[in-house]
């Protein structure tokens, strides 16, 4: 198992664990009709693009076997305008690979990178079905906002989290809890 960086060259593994990862982390909340509409092309030209942002910092775990099971972003949206601040824009991992603790060694390379970057307030957008926030609040996230948004279709709430202090994140990853 490692954490890299992310190459060009990863843009369909990364796209194959977007995809994957959407039809079952969201599969009660959105409408099947939707998620079936997801394509593994759209989303390696997304991901070609993202990778070649230089503004996006996208990791990639692989298992022994060198195959991508999980991946992360780092950024700062052009909507946010908060001093020394960023934004964590995604991470999903394969169903079978969540659980062994391979999110919160995406987490502590994303946040080091915060870090090298000297933000310290970072914001994740999660939407409230997804049990994936209750790892954010695991490693300090607090909820500041809710907002309806749709997809597919189907209003959902956003919630919006952040953490205050980049280093307080990166002491509870170094510690094991």
């Amino acid at each position: 198992m490692q954490i890299r960086k992310a190459q060009l060259n990863d843009a369909a593994g990364i796209a194959k664990v977007h995809v994957d990862s959407w039809k079952t982390t969201y599969q009660h909340i959105m409408p099947a009709e939707f998620l079936n509409t997801l394509s593994y092309v759209q989303r390696t030209d997304l991901w070609t693009r993202n990778i070649g942002d230089k503004t996006d910092y996208v990791v990639v775990a692989e298992n022994n076997d060198g195959e991508i099971i999980g991946f992360g972003t780092a950024s700062k949206r052009k909507t946010n305008h908060v001093e020394n601040s960023g934004d964590l824009t995604s991470i999903y991992l394969l169903k079978e690979y969540q659980g062994h603790g391979i999110g919160k060694m995406l987490l502590k390379e994303l946040f080091l990178r915060f870090r090298q970057l000297k933000y310290e307030k970072i914001f994740v957008e999660v939407l409230e079905e997804n049990n994936t926030r209750f790892f954010y609040e695991h490693y300090g996230a607090k909820k500041v906002k809710a907002v309806e948004i749709e997809i597919g279709g189907v209003k959902l709430k956003e919630l919006i989290y952040e953490w205050e202090d980049t280093g307080n994140v990166l002491e509870q990853l170094h510690s094991n809890k």
